[in-house]
């Protein structure tokens, strides 16, 4: 018996966003954009303000030590701008935001930028490496893991993931550190005595590397493993993969070409969003190998504490993951065609 298929019915057929003449992408794109400028307005905002309440004066740090007359504390106030109301600040903040100028740091008298920018590369060198060694292990692990569900192997790799998971990065730091027992270097990005030349310089940084690294991997790499073991779980028993298996194919290709790219979808938005974290580091990781990042500066500066590097730093991280998460909902739509019926 031949169905017929009446227009209304060919019509809902037809991808969404064509059905609207494109207008539905364009809409979502243009939403999608002011939430996130709206949301990096918002930490603009409550970033200054929450700075202004941590304890500390910034000015009695600075002259510690030095004998200082009050004519010359007062002299000290103005030309960092703490003597003005708070709002007074905030809008020359504001004013300086939009024109580029993140500030100039109370402590080292240098422009923000400049600071920031010495700090960015070692950061994303850390953590962007152990981000994208983290990925591909999670991913290859999580779906080992699901396939072999209940399996000695999943629940041994379970277990150890939610360990990891659970684990605070500077705790398992310090026990790489005792572990290893100065097998690899415990400070820094280089070594004073490295031979000069490219290659030697590389391999220098590679060795310090490896424990801040591995110290990171270890938790990354967990949240991947969890999230795509979950994920592909939950595509097991799909009418799809019954109709593939019925249809002869082996279990391997069933699960590479059509089990796994559905599995794939939820944890783009969490590889877009760890990509986010790149260059807000890791505090506590940088701080226990003196790793000189984006982390250890923001250690550093909270002794003053030093505000406008803390306010420069803190708008950085903050836009990066927007702007991720932005971009992960943005693939998501394109990836996930049930999404564009929204």
């Amino acid at each position: 018996m031949t169905q017929t298929i009446t227009p209304e019915h060919a019509s809902s057929l037809v991808d969404p966003d064509k059905r609207r003449g494109g207008t539905g992408t364009l809409r979502f794109v243009l939403t999608k954009i002011g939430g996130a400028l709206a949301s990096v307005v918002l930490v603009i905002v409550l970033g200054f303000f929450l700075f202004r309440m941590l304890p500390g004066d910034p000015v009695a740090f600075m002259i510690r030590d030095r004998p200082t007359s009050p004519q010359q504390l007062a002299e000290l106030r103005e030309q960092l701008g703490v003597d003005k109301p708070v709002l007074s600040q905030f809008f020359s903040y504001l004013g300086g935001l939009l024109q580029g100028d993140f500030g100039t740091s109370y402590l080292e008298r240098r422009p923000v930028i400049d600071m920031i920018g010495e700090r960015l590369w070692p950061t994303v060198l850390l953590v962007g490496s152990a981000t994208v060694l983290a990925v591909a292990l999670g991913l290859w692990l999580g779906i080992r893991a699901a396939w072999k569900r209940d399996s000695f192997f999943d629940r041994a790799q379970t277990g150890i993931a939610l360990t990891l998971w659970s684990v605070p990065q500077f705790w398992l730091g310090l026990i790489l550190l005792v572990v290893t027992n100065g097998v690899f270097p415990s400070r820094g990005m280089h070594s004073p005595d490295a031979a000069p030349g490219l290659l030697p310089q590389t391999l220098d940084v590679l060795h310090h590397l490896i424990l801040p690294c591995l110290t990171l991997l270890a938790v990354f790499y967990a949240q991947y493993m969890l999230i795509m073991r979950s994920s592909l779980l939950g595509e097991m028993n799909a009418d799809y993969l019954t109709t593939a298996r019925a249809k002869g194919l082996r279990d391997d290709l069933v699960r590479r070409r059509h089990a796994v790219p559905n599995a794939l979808l939820p944890t783009v938005t969490l590889v877009f969003m760890q990509f986010g974290m790149v260059v807000s580091g890791a505090v506590t990781v940088e701080a226990v190998f003196s790793w000189p990042g984006l982390g250890q500066l923001v250690y550093t500066s909270l002794h003053g504490p030093d505000l406008p590097v803390l306010q420069g730093v803190f708008v950085v991280l903050a836009g990066s993951v927007v702007l991720m998460n932005l971009l992960a909902e943005l693939l998501y739509r394109v990836l996930d065609p049930r999404v564009r019926t929204t």
